[in-house]
């Protein structure tokens, strides 16, 4: 899938990027139209907190300032394919199991606690479910010829990089969460809390090593080595 793991299949063949058209402006599936229905669900749940909404307000608007100032499209380069047939197939899989872990299991567990009125149990999983929700959403609208490829890098990047310090927070009110009162009167509150620790603490390797181990040394230098191996980009750079 195209916005969790941050880079798309599309990225994987020869990328040709056309002079800006009205058609096909944003590359937006059903999907990410689903996650944009998730995300004002979340918004009305009062379990997200200002600072996230002003942080993906802020993200919009940088986004299209880089854009303009620091990344424009360039219109008619074809670039190389960026991944080997045996590194697309490792990509699949990669996108695969990080949408399972970081995305559907997450969901899943807010949701039934939604459904079984456990809000106090899942409340610090929101924020950070919220802003991946918005990465994925704004990596398909990233994908589109109003873009550079810098650009559809910066977005995982940034908000991987703050996610981790939501996913610090949740690991530090899951761990200090205890059963027998409140949301954990049940006979399942220990395997919720358990639920609870063993998901928080998947994403936090998942992500880290997405970004540590993934988009800053490997997909960050590919992306500008393909985009400064233009000579408008070149051009523009000596300028």
């Amino acid at each position: 899938m195209s916005g969790v793991a941050s880079p798309s299949s599309e990225n994987n063949h020869k990328v040709a990027v056309p002079k800006t058209s009205t058609k096909n402006l944003y590359s937006l599936t059903l999907r990410h139209y689903i996650i944009l229905a998730v995300i004002v669900l979340l918004s009305f749940s009062r379990m997200v907190r200002p600072q996230e909404f002003a942080f993906v307000v802020f993200t919009i608007i940088y986004m299209y300032f880089l854009s303009m100032v620091a990344f424009p499209v360039i219109p008619n380069v074809s670039y190389p394919p960026i991944l080997t047939s045996k590194q697309l197939k490792f990509m699949g899989f990669y996108i695969i199991v990080t949408g399972i872990i970081g995305l559907v299991v997450p969901i899943a567990y807010v949701t039934e606690g939604f459904f079984f009125g456990h809000k106090e149990s899942i409340k610090p999983a929101v924020p950070h479910l919220f802003l991946l929700l918005c990465q994925v959403f704004m990596e398909g609208v990233g994908f589109s010829d109003k873009f550079s490829l810098p650009i559809r890098v910066y977005v995982p990047v940034v908000y991987n990089s703050v996610r981790i310090s939501t996913l610090i927070e949740w690991l530090r009110d899951e761990f200090s969460m205890e059963y027998g009162g409140g949301d954990f009167a049940s006979s399942s509150s220990a395997i919720r809390i358990y639920a609870g620790r063993s998901i928080v603490v998947a994403n936090m390797v998942l992500w880290c090593f997405n970004l540590f181990g993934f988009l800053l040394p490997v997909w960050l230098p590919k992306i500008f080595k393909l985009y400064y191996s233009s000579p408008a980009a070149l051009h523009k750079v000596k300028t």
